[in-house]
This record gives C-alpha cells, structure tokens and sequence, in this order.
C-alpha cells in the first residue's frame, strides 16, 4: 500500500494555504480509474448493482461529480453510460491503453530519446489501443459512409478498403462485419502489431477471408486507383510521413473516391493542448488537429470536406472527396 503525503503526516498544501495542484492531479488519477473500473464492471452486470458492490468506488464517482442520486436510484453521468456494449468496450479499452501510456511515461527515464512510437509499447497497451478502434470502424462504416455521396453504393458492390495503421486489425474486422460485400487492406510498420493482428483474426474467421494484412509504410503505398475508401488514423503518423504519404494516398483512391481521416479537435484549454503534444510526440505522431487536417486535404485536391464528430470532446473523422 503506497503511503501519500497525508497519511505519512507531511501536509498536502503548500504553505499559502491553497489546494496543492499536484495531490488534486493524482487524485484526478484515481478518480479516472474509478470510472474505467465502473465502466468494464457495467458491461456484465446492471450499473446499479456495479454501484453498489464497490462502495468506496462509487463515493469517488460522486465527489467527482459522475454520480448523483434520486433516492435511492443512481443517475449516472451520459459520460458513464455509453450507448450500447460494442461502445462501452471500445470506450474501457482506450481509456485503460492511455493509462498504461501515461504510467510507462511516468517511468521512462528523462534523458531517453523520445518518439520511440508503438514499438516501445507492450502488447497489452497495443492490444487494448487496437480494439478501442472497433468503435471508430463501426463508427465509419455506419454513420459516415452512408453519408458520403456514392461511397455506399461502391463498398455494397464489392469496393475495397485501405486501413492504414491496421494495428491489431479491430478496426478492419469491424468495417468487414458491417460491410458485407468489402475487402479490406491493412498495413502496418510495425510487425509485433501484425502478428497481434493475426493472432485476432483467427477469432474473428467470419470476415478473416476479406482481409488481408500487409507489412508496410504508409509513405510507401504505390497503388493507383486501387482503392474506394482509404481510412487514415492522422495522429498516430509523423508529420514529415503524413506529408510524405498523402499525396500517394490521393492516387490510390479510385475516381470519386473518399479518404477518411481520423482527428483530434481543437483543444479547449492549454493543459489538454501541452498533453495532446507530449503524447502524440511520444507516440512518433503529430500535432495536428482537425482544421489543420481539413485544410491539408483541400490542398492536396481533394473537395467536399466534411466533418463527423464522434463524442464529446473526442475524435473527429474529416472526409474528402477525390474528384471523378
């Protein structure tokens, strides 16, 4: 049992007498994994009964303002209840990924070099930051394909599909289920992911046939017109790369075709901006954000920008439009 500054007798306040910001961040810590605790737990079982088996836990809920009561009947946050089990999966499998991500930089020596990328990450963190990307295939195949003129009709015709930075293939598994008549192309840099990836298609064999995995740098890609939908995770690829890379990406697309890119907003304030660079650096990523992103499409060529928010304050999918 760790002892913290409170309980050794040492005060958590500094001498002014104000709340010292360091304790409020590591209770922060706790507090969020109270949530991801509560969020798996309610997968299985009724969140009522999730509440009250841990009571402890549910008190940090409250304190921290996810939780309130109407008698004697819990009224959780929208935040605590996601819309449905695929979601609420992916949702446990990403907030525990970044967990792990910030413990394995909490431990990392200073003087280590940074953007050591995915490959430095184990592969419980590469497992559980692959499968939170199911959410964001059915996301696509569901809310924005549809929506993009033409798209559906290809991808109902037997179109292809290119998923860069396959990763453990959960995105690609989920654009197959829910695009029946698809095949799917995932590349990847690094191996370990790929054979994570395989190992996971071998549970999912009611799609594993229309896919198939590559060992590849997306600044490689030299295929022309192969592609119907091309989706690109933005943040998770160097800068120099993604510049490198797109304009190959235009040429893989078929005429009229659509590339999708995944996005993180704006930042709303200047500690999720400084975090959002520390991580995307460590991760070999960039710094990116939506309206940066949608304006290097439109000058690539690209036209009929469009944007599809996911969740509050996360990802932001921007498609665009190869010309016919």
């Amino acid at each position: 049992m760790s002892v913290s500054a409170s309980s050794s007798g040492a005060s958590p306040h500094p001498h002014d007498g104000s709340v010292d910001p360091v304790a409020a961040m590591e209770a922060s810590v706790w507090a969020l994994a109270a949530v991801v605790g509560t969020m798996r737990d309610a997968l299985s079982a009724p969140l009522a009964e999730v509440l009250a088996a841990s009571p402890q836990r549910t008190a940090v809920l409250e304190a921290a303002g996810l939780l309130s009561w109407d008698g004697e009947v819990p009224v959780a946050h929208p935040s605590l209840v996601p819309a449905d089990g695929p979601t609420g999966r992916s949702m446990v499998q990403a907030r525990l990924s970044s967990l792990r991500q910030a413990v394995t930089a909490a431990a990392q020596d200073a003087s280590a070099p940074a953007g050591g990328g995915w490959s430095e990450l184990g592969d419980e963190v590469l497992l559980n930051q692959g499968r939170a990307s199911a959410a964001t295939g059915r996301a696509l195949a569901t809310r924005v394909v549809p929506g993009l003129p033409g798209l559906a009709e290809r991808l109902d015709s037997g179109g292809r599909v290119l998923d860069i930075g396959t990763g453990v293939a959960a995105l690609a598994v989920a654009l197959a289920r829910e695009l029946p008549r698809v095949s799917v192309v995932g590349i990847d840099i690094l191996q370990r992911a790929l054979d994570l990836a395989r190992e996971e298609l071998a549970q999912a064999s009611d799609v594993a046939d229309r896919i198939t995995l590559r060992h590849q740098d997306v600044a490689e890609v030299t295929e022309v017109g192969a592609y119907d939908l091309v989706w690109f995770p933005a943040p998770f690829v160097a800068q120099d790369t993604l510049v490198a890379a797109l304009p190959r990406l235009v040429e893989a697309l078929r005429a009229g075709g659509w590339i999708v890119v995944g996005t993180n907003p704006p930042a709303g304030d200047p500690l999720r901006a400084a975090v959002d660079r520390w991580n995307a650096v460590r991760n070999g990523g960039n710094a990116y954000d939506t309206d940066r992103m949608a304006q290097v499409l439109a000058d690539a060529g690209l036209d009929d920008v469009r944007r599809y928010p996911t969740v509050p304050g996360g990802p932001v999918l921007v498609a665009a439009h190869r010309p016919d």
